[in-house]
């Protein structure tokens, strides 16, 4: 694996990380009720499906080792293009079901890569 991709994994691994960290002791209305914590997760995402898109121009089969690449990629996209119109019950919903598991494949995969994490 070269640096360019390693590094691109390891900002989603970390970015994954910070979204469950993020959202700890918190339920989807007080995820609502705080807009500092909505504008970190989103941000998070953002970073999270920017590593993944650039991660999948390096190794284009990372798609078919993380089946949820591109729903991730295609919310960034959403959350940066269409700010005004991003789902939050969608966006929770990712951080709730989604990103526990997308962090243990990031994990899998960077572990099969010989990195040790």
């Amino acid at each position: 694996m070269n640096v360019e991709t390693k590094r691109r994994r390891l900002d989603a691994l970390e970015a994954c990380h910070a979204i469950q960290q993020f959202s700890a002791g918190i339920d989807y209305n007080g995820f609502l009720a705080d807009e500092m914590r909505q504008a970190a997760l989103e941000r998070k995402f953002e970073i999270l499906g920017e590593a993944l898109s650039r991660a999948e121009q390096s190794d284009p089969e990372l798609a078919d080792r993380l089946p949820e690449l591109r729903r991730i990629i295609g919310m960034r996209n959403r959350i940066i293009h269409g700010y005004d119109a991003v789902d939050e019950e969608i966006l929770w919903d990712a951080v709730q079901f989604k990103i526990p598991l997308l962090s243990e494949q990031v994990l899998i995969v960077l572990r099969e890569a010989g990195e040790d994490i």
